[in-house]
C-alpha cells in the first residue's frame, strides 16, 4: 500500500481587471444598455405618435416626456436582465 500520496497543486494567476471608467464605457454590455435605451425611448415616442392618430401637438410635454421615459426603461429591461446575459 502506498501511503505517500503527493497531491499536486497548480499556481492559478489571476490578474485584476484594470479597466476603470473609461473600460466600462467601451464595455460590451454597456453599449448594448445605451442602444437598448435610446431605442426603447423612440419606441415610447412612436407609440404616443401612433396612438394619437399622428400629431403630439394637443398632448401635453409632461406626457410625452412619461411615455418616452416609460419606453427607455422598459428597453434598459430588455438588454440588462438575466436572461438576456445568458444567466437565467
Amino acid at each position: 500500500m502506498d501511503t505517500k500520496n503527493r497531491i499536486e497543486v497548480k499556481k492559478l494567476e489571476i490578474e485584476p481587471e484594470k479597466q476603470g471608467f473609461i473600460g466600462w464605457i467601451k464595455s460590451k454590455q454597456f453599449i448594448r444598455s445605451v442602444i437598448g435605451i435610446a431605442i426603447g425611448a423612440i419606441g415610447g415616442f412612436l407609440y404616443l405618435y401612433f396612438n394619437n392618430q399622428g400629431t403630439t401637438n394637443t398632448v401635453p410635454t409632461g406626457d410625452i416626456f412619461q411615455f418616452v421615459a416609460v419606453g427607455a426603461v422598459f428597453g434598459f429591461f430588455v438588454t440588462n436582465n438575466p436572461c438576456a446575459r445568458n444567466k437565467c
